[in-house]
């Protein structure tokens, strides 16, 4: 196929999210197998193919160049990819699939709190018993990189531990200490509750990566001129549909010129004027970001405004989506 393909998840919350985002932005799923197919398109855009595969084989496509645009974790593209910032393109968090990466240790541990009072612990193990601190985990390339970061403490430098050693986790990480395989952990977590369950506690300066689902391109897929007219097409609808969920429209009809007004606006509340300094007798409209509306209407009506009315968008097409310049950008075309 000379088009794009996008590769997303085959099952569970996760796919039900996807498929949800997709949707808000006029971009529907369909599957003509049915549901047992892992194949399928999206309906009114031509050129489109999506696999649907794990989350961690979407990953491993990305990264190969034989999917353009994919949807999964932060954390499996770190893992998964160890030179991900020369091989994709993270594009969009989604705002949902929240985990953290973290360093847990034993709640008795009551000395130990940060990466430095781990790295005692793990010097003393060494001088003492003739061991390395033992780490279980999953995320293997995540946790040499963090554990190697230089991090910088009084009196002190170099690594933030050294002395240890990776215990490869194929079952339930967290267990590993009560079951004493390991030391120490690094996982995932969401609320952390399982965690606790397990007489476990977070560093804390033990967060390694704060995750969430994100739209992620791939810089080593063959580009042909079909996938970019779909890639542009998709990425034109999700900014549009994202930009709209960050504002809100502002209209006010105001008693005089407000060229000086509406700079002033900008850079007090982000506020912009989409369609410039209104005609005679037409309301100005605004768009601002939600967290600065109360504040706008406030600096509206202190400048003179009549009635003031505040509308929820559907969608918000601007000329150039920053979505769709970083991508064609970091494809340096």
């Amino acid at each position: 196929m000379s088009g794009l393909v996008l590769a997303v998840p085959s099952k569970g919350r996760l796919q039900e999210n996807v498929q949800a985002f997709f949707a808000r932005a006029g971009l529907t799923f369909v599957q003509p197998g049915g549901s047992r197919d892992y194949r399928g398109a999206i309906a009114d855009v031509p050129d489109v193919e999506i696999a649907y595969l794990s989350a961690s084989d979407i990953a491993g496509q990305l990264a190969s160049g034989a999917a353009h645009l994919g949807v999964t974790g932060e954390d499996l593209v770190r893992e998964t990819i160890p030179d991900a910032d020369q091989r994709v393109k993270l594009l969009q968090p989604l705002g949902f699939g929240y985990a953290n990466v973290v360093v847990a240790a034993p709640k008795a541990w009551i000395d130990v709190s940060t990466m430095s009072d781990l790295d005692d612990v793990a010097e003393d193990m060494r001088r003492r018993h003739g061991r390395r601190l033992r780490v279980a985990t999953k995320y293997v390339n995540l946790t040499r990189g963090f554990f190697a970061w230089k991090k910088p403490a009084e009196g002190r430098s170099g690594p933030g531990v050294s002395n240890y050693r990776i215990v490869e986790s194929v079952g339930a990480t967290e267990g590993a200490p009560a079951a004493g395989s390991a030391d120490v952990i690094v996982d995932i977590t969401t609320t952390g509750a399982t965690l606790v369950a397990n007489g476990l506690r977070v560093l804390d300066d033990g967060v390694i990566l704060r995750s969430q689902a994100q739209l992620v391109a791939s810089l080593q897929a063959d580009w042909s001129p079909a996938a970019r007219n779909a890639a542009r097409t998709i990425l034109t609808r999700i900014a549009a549909e994202v930009r709209a969920r960050s504002v809100r429209e502002v209209r006010a009809m105001m008693p005089s010129r407000v060229e000086r007004l509406i700079v002033d606006l900008a850079a007090r509340f982000d506020a912009r004027a989409p369609f410039g300094a209104p005609a005679p007798g037409t309301p100005l409209v605004l768009h601002a970001p939600k967290r600065a509306v109360f504040d706008l209407v406030e600096a509206l009506s202190a400048a003179g405004a009549g009635a003031v009315t505040v509308s929820t968008l559907e969608d918000v097409f601007e000329p150039s989506p920053a979505l769709v310049e970083d991508l064609f950008g970091a494809l340096g075309s």
